[in-house]
């Protein structure tokens, strides 16, 4: 494995695209130390204290620390990937918005991608507001007014396009998945803190606890299956062969090969976690933002916060978690069909197979073929998407043995998902160049 990325370093290519990625992550955790201008940090400090174990523990996850601090950083990519999503799903309401997506090539996407911007900003804006607002009545800011105010949420606007653009240039001139890579980032950036805890467990009061040794084995091998069981479902795929008939072109003979279409168990990867979790928890951080003192309080708001953050937050009661779970299976569930078949098209795939002379052996080319491929699409993306939604109820589960650990179930998925796509896109460019994968011993 080290010759290998011995080897990889050695491509020219290769190389310069780790390093630009390294630098622009660097970037990233240097912005998340930069506090935007008029914060009071003593005043701070005190107030993500209090706030620890709620929705603002969360957020402050996936921004990598960003959110404690209040830095430019702090809303993190997060507008963005709720724009995509409100782009995605007026591509379905929307005609010619769909027509562009499908039928637009390279100059539909970049107007597409220009809509998700614009959205973003939008979005960037009025969470930015919120999030002024809200700290202004705790002290968190020195002089709060109309200038504080533009300057903050300015300064988040300004970090939120920033973020834009470094994932941006991670996908185009990096290693790719740039906004996967800085949520990827920013998880794992916790990962001492999580360390931190287990240690704290272990050692309570000075003194080693045997109790407390079980409790930090069982985590670690826990998670040790957890990745594997991730790892497993992930790589995991149903091969569909395909053969092609032979065909005598001028004076050569094409086709004739057998070849196969692979299909994935998780095709979708862990964009629908991450969907999901962004639409669960815009409800309590609007609620924080704009109603923060009704949270406390017994209304129809206080219990869609309770309700919002029950997979965040160890201190809601037993309905708000069981109903949260179940929105939160549908919205996973919901997400992994409409994300795979919005990758994969099984009418185009038949279409291109018949076109090419192709057939699936047994299956008769044309109509036939779409049912049995969207027949087999559909069996895959029910595996896929409820063990999606298994992994990501665990930190619900974990609650009940109450532990306080920086990495739950979602928080593994988009790790291990994001590195296991990396790894092959990496796999992929050291195999153009006739060296051996990162896999490959």
């Amino acid at each position: 494995m080290f010759k290998t990325i011995k080897n990889a370093l050695k491509t020219p290519d290769v190389r310069k695209k780790l390093l630009y990625t390294l630098v622009l992550i660097l970037i990233f955790r240097f912005g998340c130390f930069i506090t935007v201008p008029g914060v009071d940090t003593i005043a701070l400090g005190e107030q993500m204290q209090s706030a620890t174990g709620s929705l603002t523990g969360l957020i402050n996850t996936i921004s990598g620390g960003a959110f404690s601090k209040l830095s430019i950083f702090s809303m993190t990519i997060t507008p963005y990937i709720t724009a995509s999503i409100v782009i995605q799903l007026l591509g379905m309401i929307i005609p010619s918005l769909e027509k562009l997506m499908k039928e637009g090539g390279e100059t539909g996407k970049q107007k597409i991608n220009k809509y998700t911007k614009i959205v973003s900003l939008i979005l960037s804006l009025i969470e930015g507001l919120g999030i002024y607002i809200s700290y202004s009545t705790s002290g968190v800011f020195i002089n709060p007014g109309f200038v504080t105010g533009a300057i903050v949420v300015l300064s988040l606007m300004t970090g939120t396009a920033i973020l834009m653009w470094l994932g941006e240039q991670i996908t185009n001139k990096g290693i790719g998945n740039g906004i996967s890579m800085i949520i990827f980032i920013g998880i794992i950036s916790r990962l001492p803190s999580g360390i931190v805890t287990l240690w704290n467990i272990i050692v309570t009061g000075g003194n080693v606890n045997t109790v407390g040794i079980v409790t930090s084995l069982a985590i670690i091998i826990g998670a040790i299956l957890l990745v594997a069981g991730v790892v497993f479902v992930q790589q995991a795929e149903r091969r569909v062969p395909v053969q092609y008939a032979k065909k005598v072109v001028g004076r050569k003979m094409y086709g004739g090969q057998n070849t196969h279409i692979p299909l994935k168990l998780a095709m979708a990867g862990v964009m629908p976690v991450i969907f999901a979790s962004s639409f669960m928890t815009f409800p309590a951080m609007m609620i924080q933002i704009f109603a923060s003192d009704k949270i406390g309080g017994t209304g129809f708001l206080a219990g869609l916060y309770q309700f919002s953050i029950a997979t965040s937050s160890s201190n809601v009661a037993w309905g708000y978690s069981l109903a949260n779970a179940i929105v939160y299976l549908v919205l996973i569930v919901g997400f992994t069909f409409f994300y795979t078949y919005a990758t994969f098209n099984p009418a185009e795939v038949a279409t291109n197979i018949k076109q090419n002379g192709g057939f699936i052996p047994g299956i008769r080319a044309g109509k036939p073929t779409t049912e049995y491929l969207k027949s087999i699409l559909s069996k895959l993306t029910w595996f896929g998407a409820i063990f999606l939604s298994l992994i990501a109820i665990l930190p619900m589960l974990m609650r009940f043995s109450n532990v306080d650990i920086s990495f739950g179930g979602t928080s593994i998925l988009i790790v291990v998902g994001v590195a296991l796509e990396t790894v092959q896109q990496l796999e992929s460019q050291l195999v153009m160049r006739h060296y051996k994968g990162f896999l490959e011993k």
